[in-house]
């Protein structure tokens, strides 16, 4: 028969993992080199146009963002910030081609400039090209090691290739030169979970989930855990935070899915115990 930790990462190569996918790639959504944009000789108003451009797009005005960008690299084609700009406002709005082509230029007139290459990597690993993600991640975390976005990017990258031992290994380095990185945190609770131990994500999860102003994407992940471990109350009080009650059922019925492909037994009343005793050491931080 096989382990409880085998017959999860069996079902979630099958299932879980195209489920979960958007929350593996949820952390590696944003820029994260936090570098002044390059251009070739800007005029005032070109530089101008770069920083309300950055606001915008941040701010989630994909529109005005690309128009600025757009208008800031018709003044100046060389500019650097705002190829790497727009590619940015084109990745956000899901046009991975033209993404890819910016940052790729970018790339080609300033192959020094970490913005563009993390470009790459996104483009690369949203598109599943996830030996070549892993490699261009690789590559910035080694060079960059006190960024924490390149080692979440590794660890997701490695996480959808199915090799969570490796994946949590970065997390893990990660945190332990930016114990505050909760995207990473986040990405390694649900690596633990996708990994067959959703106890030990839970318990991940509860460091994050539990603060103020928590992402959702934790708080959702901590649900996952504990429907794996068979606590659908505490996954359903935790889901009614973030998304109709229609919604819920519908994850609790994944959940389910979930628990009915693992061993008989699997987890059993001690893991559910576990898992209620988690909630509320949760609930009282």
């Amino acid at each position: 028969m096989k382990s409880l930790s085998e017959s999860f990462r069996s079902f979630a190569a099958a299932l879980a993992v195209p489920a979960l996918l958007s929350g593996l790639l949820a952390g590696c959504a944003g820029g994260g080199f936090d570098l002044h944009p390059l251009a070739s000789n800007p005029g005032r108003d070109a530089a101008s146009d770069l920083r309300v451009a950055e606001s915008a797009l941040t701010a989630g005005d994909t529109e005005l963002a690309v128009t600025l960008f757009e208008r800031a690299l018709k003044a100046d084609p060389r500019s650097i910030g705002a190829q790497i700009g727009l590619g940015d406002a084109m990745y956000q709005s899901n046009d991975l081609p033209r993404a890819g082509v910016l940052y790729a230029q970018a790339a080609a007139a300033a192959p020094d400039d970490p913005r563009a290459q993390l470009g790459l990597a996104r483009v690369a690993l949203r598109e599943r090209r996830l030996d070549d993600a892993v490699a261009r991640y690789g590559r910035l975390a080694a060079a960059y090691p006190d960024n924490p976005v390149a080692a979440e990017g590794l660890g997701t990258a490695l996480d959808l290739q199915g090799r969570h031992a490796e994946a949590q290994a970065v997390y893990r380095t990660a945190l332990a030169r930016h114990p505050e990185a909760q995207g990473v945190r986040n990405d390694l609770g649900l690596s633990l979970i996708l990994a067959g131990q959703p106890r030990e994500g839970a318990n991940v999860l509860l460091d994050i989930a539990a603060l103020s102003g928590s992402p959702a994407q934790a708080r959702q992940n901590l649900a996952l855990a504990y429907g794996v471990l068979g606590n659908d109350e505490a996954a359903r009080r935790i889901l009614l935070a973030d998304m109709p009650s229609a919604s819920v059922d519908d994850n609790l019925r994944f959940y389910a899915r979930v628990r009915s492909a693992l061993p008989a037994g699997a987890g059993g009343e001690a893991a559910r115990a576990d898992a209620k005793a988690g909630e509320r050491g949760g609930a009282d931080k």
